[in-house]
Order: structure tokens, then C-alpha cells, then sequence
């Protein structure tokens, strides 16, 4: 089949400039697609997809492209600012990368992660954003809910998530919902596919506190992270970025609770949730 070139959008952003850049160069020096693979030693698929910005350049692939065209450092520069810029479309790749990834670890400081909310919880949260319709918080809702159903599929990715002991206690408008939330939390908290860790509240500050984060690892063994603040995220998929953000997870994972003692802190807070009407755990 016949490769058709995608229109390009060079100002976008820094990602979509080196893609130009890289398709511009190569058309000057009359290579096509698979010559250019040839000498940079990298597959036509993967060009293809960094000269659409469908695909983050491979760390490797500026200097192999400086190498090739005589550029010097031209790709180089392009790269450091690519790799530390946030995508406008970044948050529908986190999507897709969710959508793919084997192995999904999170870290949720004050509201529970996505993932592991209930509707009620996540109707709740969401009708908290101002800028949102009731319409708009319902399709967003159920959109969350369409993204957990993958949970239950025959091959669910594997899930590590650590939460912070604050969000136990954060009250909601109804003590059901809230009392329901923590018991869909002990249910996953020690499984074959999914496990949950408390930080409490003795362990002090740390370096995750202050918002956010998701590793996603694809089934070929890359790993991007997503770090998410108040208004914004930011994905990251340079292996230097995302190598420093899986250590900050790796120091919190050693210093939470065992499964075992993150599920008695949780019952403990469903206790201080519990409807009137509901029995006591035993």
C-alpha cells in the first residue's frame, strides 16, 4: 500500500516542529521514508509517526538525525524542548497509553484515584469544577466508569495504588456514598490484579504530596508518567523524566503500609463513615 504523507502542523508545538523539521530535512535531501530508516537504523513506522507528532522522538533519534543531515545540534535542541513541553493533546494520549498499558501503579493524595472511584464519588467530585454543566459532569462520569470496565475484561491490566490517609476521612455530601467508596477500596485492596497502599499520616511529608501521579508500562516494557495538579497535567515520556518520577513512586511504596495494615486503617475510616443504619464491621 501506497504511503500517503499526513498534513503537518509545525507551530503547534515544539513535538509537532521537530516533526516538520525532520520531514523537511529528509525531502531536501531526497530520502524517502525507508532510506532514512536505513540510515538512522530506526523503523519507517516510528518515522512516520515522530514526522505526524503521533509519536515522541526516540532519545535516540536527534543524534542519529543531526548525524544524517550535517545539522550539528538541530535536532538535539528540538528534542530538550519537545520532551518538557506540555502536549495540547496530551491528555487523549494518556488515553490511549491507559487504554494499552499491562501495568497501571497511581498515587492519589487527596482524592481517590480515577480508576478505583465509585460513581457516587466520582459524581460527587466532579460536580465540585464550577466550569462544568450538569451535563457535562454526567458525561464525564460515565466516561470514567467506561474506563474501569477494562478492570473486568478477561485480561485487566495489573493495578499498584497508594493513597494518602487524608483522603479517608475527606467527607462528601452523603455518608453512603463516602462508607460505599472505602468498601470498594477493601475490596481491592490485596488481589490477584489489584493492590492498595495508605500512606499515613506518621510518615510526614514526602516528595508525591503535592499532586498527582500515573505510571503507565506498555506490554513492551516502556513506562510514561502523568502527573496531574489542580487545573493541569503534564505526561511525560522522556526515559530521564519518568525515571525520576518511578523512584519518587518506589520510596512511597517502601514507606506505606503493608496490604494488611492499609486494609485495617481503611475499615477504621469506614467506621467513622458509617450510616446509621449500616452494621458494624466485624
Amino acid at each position: 500500500m501506497k504511503f500517503t504523507s499526513k498534513e503537518l502542523t509545525p507551530y503547534l508545538s515544539a513535538r509537532h516542529f521537530f516533526g516538520a523539521e525532520q520531514r523537511r530535512h529528509r525531502e531536501r535531501a531526497k530520502l524517502s521514508l525507508v532510506q532514512l530508516a536505513n540510515i538512522v537504523n530506526f523503523g519507517k513506522s516510528t518515522l512516520a509517526r515522530v514526522e505526524a507528532a503521533e509519536l515522541m522522538p526516540p532519545p535516540e533519534l536527534p543524534a542519529a538525525l543531526d548525524a544524517a543531515f550535517g545539522t550539528e545540534e538541530h535536532f538535539h535542541g528540538l528534542y530538550q524542548l519537545a520532551k518538557r513541553e506540555a502536549h495540547p493533546d496530551q491528555y487523549r494520549r494518556y488515553m490511549d497509553f491507559e487504554a494499552q498499558a499491562v501495568v497501571i501503579e497511581q498515587y492519589g493524595g487527596q482524592v481517590v484515584p480515577g480508576l478505583l472511584q465509585t460513581r457516587a464519588y466520582a459524581h460527587t467530585f466532579l460536580s465540585r469544577q464550577e466550569s462544568l454543566s450538569a451535563e457535562q459532569v454526567e458525561q464525564r462520569v460515565n466516561a470514567r466508569m467506561s474506563r474501569q470496565e477494562r478492570q473486568r475484561s478477561d485480561a485487566p491490566p495489573f493495578r499498584w495504588a497508594i493513597i494518602d490517609e487524608a483522603l479517608l476521612y475527606r467527607e462528601l455530601d452523603s455518608e453512603t456514598a463516602m462508607y460505599e467508596q472505602l468498601a470498594s477500596l477493601l475490596e481491592q485492596v490485596d488481589t490477584p490484579h489489584c493492590k492498595i497502599q495508605v500512606v499515613p499520616f506518621r510518615q510526614g511529608l514526602h516528595a508525591l504530596m503535592g499532586g498527582a501521579l500515573t505510571l503507565l508500562t506498555l506490554a513492551n516494557g516502556s513506562t510514561m508518567a502523568y502527573e496531574e495538579g489542580i487545573e493541569a497535567g503534564h505526561l511525560y515520556e522522556d526515559p530521564d523524566m519518568v525515571s525520576k518520577r518511578r523512584r519518587q513512586y518506589e520510596v512511597l511504596r517502601a514507606n506505606a503500609l503493608s496490604l494488611a495494615e492499609s486494609a485495617d486503617l481503611i475499615r477504621k475510616a469506614m467506621e467513622d463513615h458509617r450510616p446509621c443504619d449500616t452494621p458494624r464491621l466485624t
